[in-house]
């Protein structure tokens, strides 16, 4: 890929190159400042596309290592983060990876959330999901601010969420077969990270 842009840009040059050798002197006098300008913004153009290119493949491969070192599930990779840390701390990590925290959209996601929690950090210990009631309790939504497509809440033994305000954070029970519980955002939790893929 990048090879094919540096001939693109070196193709560029030397049509550049020919022309100004084409023109005729007198053309070359009242043409030159507009074409060498025109030529100019062109070239910079073509630096801008190739920069572009260059970091959405960084980028790319960024992604697919930060995948290796995780699991990949139907449209997206988890990695796993160990380390206990606040809701926030958490969630601020993932976003300088290029990533959110996990929350799971379908049953099967949440039930591959749990399997790989439970095998790379702990068959006992919670993680951070990406949910909230933060701005408006009892109305839980995702880390863009948009409702919940899908909902994991404990019902069976407590009615979950119920910290009310002092719990405004969501975590991901291992010792509870992937259940839902509200948590205090200042607790410090393990947490896995989800990045798109394509």
């Amino acid at each position: 890929m990048e090879r094919v842009q540096g001939l693109r840009l070196v193709m560029c040059l030397l049509l550049l190159t020919q022309c100004a050798h084409q023109q005729s002197p007198e053309k070359k006098k009242n043409t030159k400042k507009g074409s060498t300008n025109a030529a100019i913004e062109e070239l910079r153009k073509q630096i801008e596309d190739i920069v572009f290119d260059l970091n959405l493949l960084k980028e790319q491969q960024s992604l697919q290592s930060m995948c290796l070192r995780g699991t990949k599930v139907p449209g997206k990779c988890f990695l796993a983060d160990p380390v206990k840390k606040t809701f926030h701390v958490a969630s601020d990590d993932c976003v300088a990876m290029g990533g959110s925290l996990s929350t799971p959209v379908t049953g099967h996601e949440n039930d591959l959330l749990y399997a790989y929690a439970r095998q790379s950090i702990s068959p006992e210990e919670p993680i951070w999901l990406g949910v909230n009631d933060m701005v408006t309790e009892g109305q839980w939504v995702d880390q863009s601010g948009s409702n919940l497509r899908f909902k994991n809440w404990e019902t069976d033994i407590t009615t979950q969420p119920d910290g009310g305000r002092s719990q405004n954070c969501g975590t991901l029970s291992t010792t509870a077969n992937g259940k839902w519980f509200d948590e205090s955002c200042r607790a410090e939790k393990a947490s896995v990270c989800e990045f798109n893929i394509v």
